[in-house]
């Protein structure tokens, strides 16, 4: 479970809580009345290429070489 801290206690350990998030990778969430606002979390880099992005994405591969619907392939008949 992520820790949680209330807004007043952010604004009083901020510089802290930076450190904290940054040493240990863990994000913390920022609360206001009990309610979840803001989460601060180490900065991931997303600079990955298209392929990378999208390996594992595939659900399911069936029948790849069907056509997708048949009337637009019947329409150049």
């Amino acid at each position: 479970m992520q820790e949680q801290v209330s807004k007043s206690q952010f604004k009083a350990k901020a510089l802290e809580m930076f450190r904290q998030v940054e040493s240990s990778g863990k994000a913390v969430v920022v609360t206001d009345h009990g309610k979840p606002t803001i989460e601060v979390r180490p900065y991931r880099d997303t600079t990955r290429s298209p392929l990378e992005q999208l390996k594992g994405s595939v659900v399911e591969y069936v029948d790849p070489f069907e056509p997708v619907g048949d009337d637009d392939w019947n329409a150049l008949a």
